[in-house]
């Protein structure tokens, strides 16, 4: 926190993203928790005793762009409905909208083996699909905001780390309901229908970002979802209309309590960061290097100036995969491209999500902390 306040620090912070990140049990012993695997054990440990903690937690549900779930109001029930099923190892969720007649479908499933939710059927599919979907009432999707269990990891941390508010933009809400193809179309075809989604994605969730800002003031926010107005899906004017005028306000919002606003966005950056400054982000992640992005991490730290800390450059591809010393030499390029300014957080662009993790793998992560850790005997 002193580094994001623009404090003194010692060294470089050091982070594994989502792992130390996303709120785990390695002890529970559900067939679909890869956490519990005796290949992770050593890593979660390394994440928690010597890496500058992130603990990422959203005030309305664990995924909040999903309207579902325990916090679902009378009226989300009213119109939709869950039926979850497996198969094949699989687990299924099928969800049911009924609107004036019509029925939207979404189907997702979670492989038991690896952590992550694919969306196979995505619930908008055409243009009348999103004007049906816009006749469901905002009361649907109430939701109500609660920082008791971020407050409570909070205090259980102490100073091994912080809570991160994490929360979905407009447009990330938006995207997640079309097949990306159909998105990128959409998005350059249709600039009313977007703005009418938009606009009712951006009512609930400034809302909640103001309510949780007031609430649990002074922290760290990580906003995703502008990389979908990104190249090479979207072009840079795009950006500024689909997600300035909708995300800035939110960055305003978070900031007015005393909180900083890291901006999410992987892939191409030349196109965007003027925007993306200019909304007044105080950090920014996860900064991917050529030839996953397209700036090297100097030409973002010119660009960024004394006001944005950076996270990441570390590419997740490059930690599971390069032999030690060229792995080695990117985290030290990092560390010589990135210092300076309000700070740089070396970071992982993703995280495993298997059930195995590589010996190559665990030696790199461990290297980052000893690369690191060295720099700050130097």
């Amino acid at each position: 926190m002193a580094m994001i306040r623009g404090g003194a620090v010692d060294r470089p912070a050091v982070n594994f993203y989502e792992v130390g990140g996303f709120m785990v049990d390695p002890a529970d012993p559900d067939p679909y928790n890869v956490y519990n695997a005796p290949d992770w054990q050593p890593l979660l440990q390394l994440a928690e005793e010597r890496t500058d903690l992130i603990r990422m937690m959203s005030p309305v549900r664990a995924r909040s762009i999903d309207p579902s779930g325990s916090t679902a109001s009378e009226d989300w029930h009213a119109f939709f409905a869950e039926k979850r099923s497996e198969e094949n190892d699989c687990r299924i969720v099928r969800t049911v909208a009924n609107v004036v007649g019509r029925t939207l479908t979404q189907t997702t499933k979670r492989e038991r083996e690896l952590d992550t939710v694919w969306t196979v059927e995505h619930l908008l599919k055409t243009n009348d699909d999103v004007d049906v979907y816009l006749q469901i009432p905002d009361e649907a999707f109430a939701e109500k905001v609660d920082v008791t269990p971020l407050l409570a990891e909070e205090e259980r941390l102490g100073d091994r780390g912080i809570v991160m508010v994490d929360t979905e933009d407009p447009i990330c809400s938006v995207a997640s309901l079309f097949d990306m193809e159909e998105f990128t179309i959409f998005a350059m075809m249709e600039g009313d229908r977007m703005h009418r989604l938009l606009e009712r994605a951006a009512k609930r969730i400034l809302e909640r970002t103001k309510e949780v800002s007031r609430l649990f003031p002074g922290r760290l926010w990580r906003i995703y979802g502008p990389e979908y107005a990104s190249a090479p899906y979207l072009p840079p004017h795009l950006f500024e209309e689909y997600v300035v005028r909708y995300t800035g306000p939110m960055v305003k919002a978070i900031q007015e309590h005393g909180g900083f606003a890291r901006v999410h966005s992987h892939g191409r950056l030349r196109g965007i960061l003027p925007h993306i400054i200019g909304m007044g982000a105080d950090a920014l992640d996860p900064i991917e290097p050529p030839p996953h992005g397209d700036m090297r991490l100097e030409e973002v730290r010119t660009a960024c100036g004394d006001n944005v800390v950076l996270f990441g450059n570390i590419e997740i591809t490059d930690l599971e995969n390069l032999p030690p010393d060229k792995f080695d030499e990117k985290v030290r390029i990092a560390l010589e491209e990135g210092c300076g300014g309000r700070g740089l957080v070396v970071m992982p662009s993703a995280s495993p999500y298997g059930r195995i993790i590589s010996d190559r793998t665990m030696r790199n992560y461990r290297s980052m902390v000893d690369i690191i850790e060295a720099a700050c005997d130097r």
